[in-house]
Formats: structure tokens, sequence, C-alpha cells
């Protein structure tokens, strides 16, 4: 059985057309996406719903938005930080965009301002329309998802790009209305290769415009 998955791509690499998939972890017989991974569109409509929370957002800054965790949805990043000022912070705002995206699923709005902060574009619309898909299944998150390996090179003083991996192998599905935790086994599909443009705002942060994956890529595997 294959495993759904949890967590947002897109793709919208030059002379490509822009597009959701899935990849990373879940899933299962309730599974959107077609054999290549891409979702069918969805409206950006939000739910006001609340949701309870382990953990607050680590945003720094004057401004910027706070919001919390899912429950029991743990995310960790490697590295934190950089000895650049540039790399750094867009480190810090792409780790902020993915805790981001996971309280929008928790509270089950894909319009939740904190995730509309740090995207842009394409990248904001890819975000909602990813959300909704959780909404309209009655899914949230938990577990625990490890981000590692994450390199960021600098184009320009308002672009750069990002690369890292994603292990998912302990981050789950879980069915609100119920509380059931969807457990699937560990497979390659597990860790995911991910490449990640970002632009710098007027207000000085790096909004996520576009983000491309490879499920089962070989250079994440453990």
């Amino acid at each position: 059985m294959t495993r759904r998955s949890r967590r947002l791509l897109t793709t919208a690499t030059a002379g490509a057309t822009a597009a959701l998939l899935l990849a990373g972890c879940g899933g299962g017989d309730g599974d959107k996406s077609d054999a290549n991974g891409k979702i069918a569109g969805a409206d950006t409509g939000a739910s006001t719903s609340a949701s309870p929370s382990a953990s607050a957002s680590a945003a720094e800054g004057a401004g910027r938005p706070k919001f919390e965790l899912p429950a029991g949805d743990t995310l960790t990043f490697t590295p934190e930080q950089d000895s650049d000022p540039v790399r750094d912070a867009v480190l810090k705002d792409n780790a902020e965009f993915v805790r981001a995206l996971d309280a929008a699923i928790g509270a089950q709005n894909p319009r939740l301002p904190a995730l509309e902060y740090y995207t842009e574009g394409e990248g904001a619309v890819a975000a909602q329309q990813w959300v909704k898909s959780f909404v309209d299944d009655g899914l949230t998150v938990t577990g625990t998802v490890r981000y590692y390996n994450r390199k960021v090179t600098v184009e320009s003083k308002s672009t750069a790009s990002l690369t890292y991996c994603g292990d998912e192998s302990k981050g789950y599905n879980k069915v609100i209305k119920t509380g059931v935790v969807k457990k699937t086994k560990t497979t390659s599909n597990s860790y995911v290769a991910y490449g990640v443009q970002v632009e710098k705002n007027a207000k000085g942060v790096w909004e996520l415009v576009k983000i491309a994956s490879t499920r089962g890529a070989d250079t994440c595997q453990p």
C-alpha cells in the first residue's frame, strides 16, 4: 500500500507547468492523487475551525505572525543556522513556511495568515490548495518529521534557492473526527528531496514562490 502524502509539493521550474504533487509520507486508500502524484484543483475557501496545539511558532522579528502546530506534531531542521547572515535568514524563513503549512492543516484553514505570510504567487496558491485537500478529507498531521542536509544558494539580493531532505517515516495523518492516527510502514518513499525557490519581499521575508521534490530520492535515503 502506498503512503498518502502529508506534504505540499509544487513544481514550477523554468519551462515546466506548475502543478501540485504529492511527496513524502502518509496515505493509502484515501489518496486523491493520480499515478503521477498530481492533486486535483481545489478552491481556497477557508475554514475557521480551531485546532489543539503542542508547540508555538519560533518566528522572530516584529510583525511576524505567531501560530501553533497541531497537537503531537514535531518538526526538526538541520542545520538550523548558517554562518552567513543571508543564508541563515533563508533557512529560518523556510523552516517557518514548513511550520506554517502544518499549522494551517491543524487549523483546517487554507488561508491561515501565517501561511500567506511566508508564501507568494504560485507558492501561495499551491499551499492553499494542499491544505484544502486535508480539510476536505477531515485530516490533520501528527508525529515527527525531520528536515536535513539543508543547503542555500544565494542568487541575488532578493532571490535564492534551497535544497533539503525530508524524513517522514515517523510523520502520519490523523483523522480529526475519530482521532485515529494512520500509521504506515517506512519505505524508500518516506524520504524526499526538495528544491525550493524563494524571493525576499519588501519586509525582508524570504517567501516561498516555487517548490519541487523527488520521492524516494537516493540522495536522501538513510
